[in-house]
């Protein structure tokens, strides 16, 4: 299936990691596998899983504020407690929780109200069920998997009758979240257990297609994905094709009291920024507490990146990647018909801002959001190498507090020389 085109104009998605490890604030799923907390300790957390403000429509205004165009929620993290209610198994919040209800359906109803597009995590793994830990990965790529209890058969034989069932509750649950909520974005997780081959991932690709046929697919489907998926490591270099970084606020995906390191806004505007320039998506992670509240500091921060995307929205949406590295000290975008350059300055411009290797003349510089002109002028240059363009600081009063967007309005489409100069 070819990229849905909603995806590489989106930007911006809220990656929500939620459920029942919300309640001690623990790290998600990770906490049980690495024996942090017992399966006991861990599995009481269902007793005070209550979802009691959990306001989906309260979501998906404050993602919408955001700037976001969709969202990812954690329908079932590793630890194999479901969001919904499914026929598979009884592990979920509507039959084991105070919560005691479907968290799924209201989302995605919020979000599609808002205009949002649907996202779902789902994690191939499930360290609670009792047919998973039942066969080996054939090239395991670290210890854990080759070893771990809860991933593989403690004796060491494997069981493919097991594998089997585990396949088909795997598969049944994907398919309810296909038939009910109709994501647009299926989220996997947990691929590195097992190959591509035992996964099962043909078939499983072909179910969700079937069902829907413009479904989204991430990198952790492996030869199914659509869309490369960086996790908290910001990438040097773009991975080919479409990509999404996902990042935190803070440094936990979850909720963790304990946890203050919070990004400013400055620096995810900086993130985000530097994503998009390079043609990628932000995926910014947040975790609600046990009751559905995000946290004062998460939903100042997800306002203040809206209000700087609200100001530069021409710069962020109906945008493609900017210029490589080396023409200008920041990241940059440009517009579909590559006749607008927009150059992201973090730091107040002094004196003048400074483009190298533009081969296109500029008509007209002027800053994103209050609509100043700048005035403009090209130094130097040699047969086929171009001087450099340099570009009047605005005034005080015209940059922003995070990031200031100049926009140069090309005549003809962007030319760039990339060469080595004269010999």
């Amino acid at each position: 299936m070819p990229m849905q085109p909603w995806f590489r104009d989106a930007k911006l998605g809220i990656f929500v990691h939620y459920g029942i490890y919300s309640v001690e604030g623990v790290p998600e799923s990770w906490s049980l596998y690495s024996g942090t907390l017992s399966r006991e300790a861990y599995m009481a957390q269902l007793d005070r899983f209550t979802a009691a403000a959990y306001d989906p429509k309260a979501w998906a205004d404050l993602f919408a504020r955001a700037g976001a165009r969709y969202a990812v929620l954690t329908a079932r993290h590793h630890d194999g407690v479901a969001l919904w209610d499914t026929a598979y198994g009884d592990l979920d919040v509507v039959r084991r929780t105070p919560a005691g209800r479907d968290l799924l359906g209201g989302y995605a109803e919020a979000l599609r109200a808002r205009g949002l597009r649907v996202g779902l995590y789902y994690s191939h793994s499930d360290w609670s069920h009792p047919d998973y830990a039942s066969v080996v990965h054939p090239e395991p790529p670290n210890g854990d998997v080759a070893t771990h209890p809860l991933v593989v058969p403690q004796d060491g034989v494997e069981d493919p009758g097991a594998w089997a069932r585990y396949l088909a509750y795997r598969d049944g649950q994907v398919g309810e979240l296909v038939d009910r909520y109709r994501p647009d974005v299926l989220w996997f997780d947990g691929e590195w257990e097992r190959s591509e081959e035992q996964w099962g991932l043909p078939a499983l690709a072909a179910r969700i297609l079937a069902g829907r046929p413009d479904t989204v697919l991430n990198a952790r489907m492996l030869s199914h994905g659509d869309y490369a998926t960086p996790e908290q490591g910001v990438p040097l270099l773009p991975p080919d094709g479409p990509w999404e970084l996902c990042l935190t606020v803070n440094d936990s995906w979850g909720f963790q009291g304990g946890d203050h390191r919070h990004k400013s806004v400055h620096q995810l505007v900086r993130h985000f920024t530097e994503t998009i320039g390079m043609g990628g998506n932000l995926l910014l992670g947040v975790g609600p507490r046990e009751d559905g509240t995000f946290l004062p500091e998460h939903v100042e921060r997800l306002e203040g990146l809206g209000a700087w995307i609200t100001r530069h929205a021409e710069a962020v949406y109906g945008t493609g990647a900017g210029l490589p590295a080396g023409h200008h000290y920041g990241p940059s975008t440009l517009s579909a018909d590559r006749r607008t350059l927009h150059l992201v300055c973090f730091d107040p411009p002094r004196e003048a801002v400074s483009v190298r290797g533009l081969r296109t003349a500029v008509k007209r510089v002027r800053v994103v959001g209050t609509g100043a002109e700048a005035a403009h002028r090209v130094t130097g240059g040699l047969h086929d190498v171009p001087g450099v363009l340099w570009i009047d600081a605005p005034s005080a009063a015209d940059t922003d507090p995070h990031a200031t967007v100049l926009a140069l309005e090309l005549d003809g489409e962007l030319d760039l020389y990339r060469g080595t100069g004269r010999g």
